[in-house]
């Protein structure tokens, strides 16, 4: 698909610029620009660029660059096989800068055909309000647990200065202010940031939105990192069947570790091409043969598996495969 799409732009628009004949690199990105906002000196601010490869031939990111020092780019993972997903990680560099901040960051990718996308970040860091630590790191935190953490705000330039709320889209975080210290130019608040007990499992990056009274750049962003850690896990989390041909069958082993023993009662799948085969016994660690048979079907296959246990906790993995139509053996 990207070798057709490549030679019919070099065949019928030549004169083309390098941009409209590289649109199939940009394709893969879930978003081009980000907005850091306003956000405080020294504070930890990293935003993921997400990518997929959609592909049917190897994606390889060989690097990426950024036109002004404010902004430190890298990549998450340089190869990418169909359907994989990867990031370019943009971080805000708040220590050494200051003041409206932007910059664009350019990804080369060297296969399977050579290409740019540009990728453009933007913000406000303000010297006069600062947090300690740099962010809300609550760290590992284990399925079904709270867990809390405080972080200092302080200002300077003017004694009367407020915070007036604290703003979050994210239900399983709560917010409470505790006023420390007011004196000369100087203003010190302590904020306890809640993650409740029904935080999803998986990585948090989030952010808090703090609203003051002032009537230039109201608010300032802090960022919000952890990871939700399940009682029960699966490897590997995602699994690519290959290219199938009628009647062929492919089989894999999901491993499902828990952190005590436990039985797996149900395996759920909207797809009844896959089978699996499940243990009555109660341990730690399952080995779970999985088949899938093709049929006369073409396309993406894309499902997503639920593995249920006897101590109600679940965990998922993702299928994914193509169906040429043809059949075995011609």
């Amino acid at each position: 698909m990207v070798r057709s799409l490549i030679v019919g732009l070099l065949l019928l628009v030549p004169c083309a610029s390098m941009a409209s004949a590289q649109e199939w690199a940009r394709k893969m990105f879930k978003e081009v620009s980000h907005d850091f906002g306003t956000v405080a000196r020294g504070s930890k601010q990293i935003f993921e660029f997400e990518l997929q490869n959609i592909y049917k031939e190897d994606i390889h990111i060989s690097r990426v660059r950024a036109s002004c020092g404010c902004t430190i780019p890298s990549i998450k993972k340089h190869d990418l096989k169909t359907w994989e997903t990867g990031a370019i990680i943009a971080e805000y560099n708040t220590r050494s800068f200051l003041g409206k901040r932007g910059a664009t960051v350019t990804v080369t990718i060297d296969k399977p055909f050579p290409a740019e996308v540009q990728l453009t970040v933007k913000g406000y860091i303000r010297s006069d309000v600062t947090f300690s630590p740099a962010l809300v790191q609550f760290g590992d935190v284990e399925s079904g647990h709270a867990a809390e953490q405080r972080i200092t705000v302080n200002h300077s330039g003017r004694s009367s200065w407020k915070i007036t709320d604290v703003r979050s889209g994210n239900p399983h975080l709560e917010v409470r202010l505790n006023e420390k210290a007011r004196a000369g130019n100087r203003v010190t608040y302590d904020m306890f940031v809640k993650l409740k007990q029904g935080a999803p499992v998986g990585y948090l990056q989030d952010q808090l939105t703090i609203v003051t009274d002032d009537n230039q750049r109201q608010t300032v962003s802090v960022a919000v990192e952890g990871r939700v850690n399940s009682a029960l896990s699966v490897s590997p989390a995602t699994v690519f069947l290959g290219a199938l041909n009628v009647g062929q069958v492919a089989e894999k082993k999901l491993v499902v570790r828990g952190k005590k023993p436990f039985k797996i009662v149900a395996v759920r799948c909207n797809d009844a091409r896959f089978t699996f085969e499940t243990s009555e016994s109660a341990k730690m660690l399952h080995l779970l043969p999985m088949k899938f048979t093709a049929d006369s079907a073409t396309g993406k296959v894309s499902q997503t598996v639920v593995i249920e246990t006897d101590q109600g906790a679940t965990a998922e993995c993702i299928i994914t495969g193509d169906l040429t139509g043809a059949v075995a053996g011609n």
